[in-house]
């Protein structure tokens, strides 16, 4: 009965203890679940609703608690947890599989030639400034110029990166030379990313004690969390882009795929997708959502501040973003 369900349930926090592995693993396989990409608006904006007439007070007529913790991962899964916005479809966490997949694929299938490196990396570094503009923290706007300059010193900074290691691949092996790809995301990822959050370590990101409190912004905090987001990233790309290299090495040697060179493509972008499902939610639990650092970590005018206003914190946290 609806009038059963408990209003003391904290759907502030994930379902499970963020301070164990399997506990973040598990919230964010539901967070990234690919599904989550096909939910009307209506479901979605329904979701909302249902999150906020709880923490209102108000629960639907007959809302179980399960659909209660449902609707807390639409939620989580399409709007943004600092500004409540919702996020673009394909920079949420539930599109890097099926939109990641067809990138990767085709990045490891078109690597041969210098025009489809171009092409490739650039449509994976678009993705990727989109994914990390929509996952970013904090809530204070970018303007359409900061946009701008950052999407085009990230993408031209990831391509040249992946240019620079395909003059390298043509002295490598065959089987080395599949995995240029990779060391070419991997080294993106690390411009890419501090490009499109440059904002936070400019500004700084907003900086909460345990109870929710905003103490203020810290660019210290910004590095942590951009260093996680790249860490976790490159974690996302190693199972995608060095196990399906290998096996597709030792299955174009066989007959039947000299006979129909054209599976090779779909049968690369479905083995990274099959890694990606288990990858995006593994990588993204390496490092807690909700990350924390020592106040005597923060910068000197931050830490009098919060020892004024706020004595007793010795801990603050902030969303790292994903």
């Amino acid at each position: 009965m609806s009038e059963d369900l408990s209003l003391n349930i904290n759907i502030k926090e994930p379902r499970w203890d963020q301070g164990t592995f399997m506990g973040r693993a598990k919230h964010f396989f539901m967070v990234t679940d690919p599904r989550n990409v096909l939910l009307s608006s209506d479901t979605l904006e329904d979701a909302r609703v249902t999150m906020e007439n709880y923490r209102s007070g108000v629960v639907k007529p007959g809302l179980t608690e399960d659909e209660l913790w449902r609707a807390k991962y639409i939620y989580d899964s399409a709007f943004h947890p600092d500004t409540g916005e919702k996020m673009f479809v394909i920079g949420r966490m539930s599109a890097q599989v099926p939109v990641n997949m067809s990138i990767t694929g085709s990045m490891l299938t078109f690597y041969r030639t210098t025009p489809a490196v171009v092409f490739w990396q650039w449509v994976n570094q678009s993705f990727n400034a989109v994914v990390n503009y929509t996952n970013r923290s904090g809530d204070a706007p970018m303007s359409v110029n900061q946009l701008s300059v950052a999407y085009i010193s990230a993408t031209t900074g990831a391509v040249v990166t992946a240019l620079g290691f395909k003059t390298l691949a043509s002295r490598l092996p065959p089987i080395a030379s599949r995995f240029v790809p990779f060391a070419a995301v991997a080294a993106a990822n690390c411009i890419n990313i501090p490009f499109m959050r440059q904002r936070e370590l400019k500004f700084g990101i907003p900086v909460m004690d345990e109870n929710g409190n905003r103490l203020g912004e810290s660019p210290n905090a910004a590095k942590q969390a951009i260093m996680q987001v790249v860490v976790s990233r490159i974690g996302m790309a190693v199972p995608a882009m060095a196990i399906p290299p290998v096996i597709m090495n030792s299955l174009e040697k066989k007959a039947f795929m000299k006979r129909f060179p054209l599976l090779n493509a779909p049968i690369q972008v479905g083995l990274v997708g099959l890694c990606l499902v288990f990858a995006t939610p593994l990588c993204c639990a390496l490092f807690p959502q909700k990350s924390s650092m020592s106040v005597s970590g923060l910068e000197a005018d931050l830490q009098e501040r919060i020892r004024e206003t706020s004595p007793k914190t010795t801990t603050v946290f902030f969303n790292k973003g994903l």
